[in-house]
């Protein structure tokens, strides 16, 4: 049997133009264990791409912050200290980098995200003051609550499932993927992934992007055979 899957999505199933990648569209329906999809996006984001894949939901969303399978949705962080946090990061002259409208955080429920070209360092003192934490998923800045993460989310959806998280294997390539990496059995970076990444899998491929994760997923189906 394959074993269960958690997959991050940016870098991981899009292509580099951030696009995702189709072959996941056959792939994915066909994996005879439960998929879960991992990301830091804002909640709707994991849940639309779960409907257009036609798999069960069972989401990771804001780096942990909400997590949701078979209808069940638990949140873990604290939105309303973040957005204290980007308020007043905004009114100390800094912004949020995302334009007026906003489309990256309308629908956050538990966390803030800041463009990277934003400052740092008032960002992660005003967070530091709110009982909040920075992390760098190398798209944004991700205001959250301390201490949660991917992998705590992990825990929790492993729990709901009636699973051990060991028994899973995680794809990624990013900061908050290592969390992730920490609870799984089994753990691949990708060639694009950043060095913490890197230092936290088992296993970090040749492939980048999703040419990496399709390559791995392969691999595996082809151990089952």
């Amino acid at each position: 049997m394959v074993p269960p899957l958690v997959l991050d999505i940016d870098g991981t199933m899009t292509r580099p133009d951030v696009s995702i990648d189709p072959r996941f569209f056959d792939l994915l329906p066909d994996w005879d264990a439960p998929v879960v999809v991992a990301t830091g996006k804002a909640f709707p984001y994991p849940v639309s791409l779960c409907h257009f894949l036609q798999i069960p939901q069972r989401v990771i969303a804001e780096n942990g912050g909400v997590v949701l399978v078979d209808d069940e949705v638990t949140k873990n962080g604290d939105g309303e200290a973040a957005r204290r946090v980007a308020e007043e990061y905004e009114a100390a002259g800094y912004e949020l980098g995302w334009g007026e409208t906003d489309l990256i955080n309308r629908w956050r429920e538990t966390e803030i995200a800041v463009q990277r070209d934003q400052p740092l360092g008032p960002l992660e003192e005003l967070a530091s003051e709110h009982g909040q934490q920075v992390v760098d998923t190398g798209y944004a800045y991700h205001v959250k609550s301390s201490g949660m993460s991917k992998g705590q989310g992990m825990k929790s959806v492993a729990k709901l499932l009636g699973r051990d998280p060991e028994e899973f294997v995680a794809i990624g390539d990013s900061e908050n993927d290592v969390s992730t990496f920490g609870v799984v059995g089994e753990s691949y970076a990708l060639a694009n992934a950043d060095e913490k990444a890197k230092q936290a899998a088992e296993t970090v491929v040749d492939g980048s992007y999703s040419e990496g994760t399709i390559a791995i997923l392969n691999e595996i189906r082809g151990r089952d055979d």
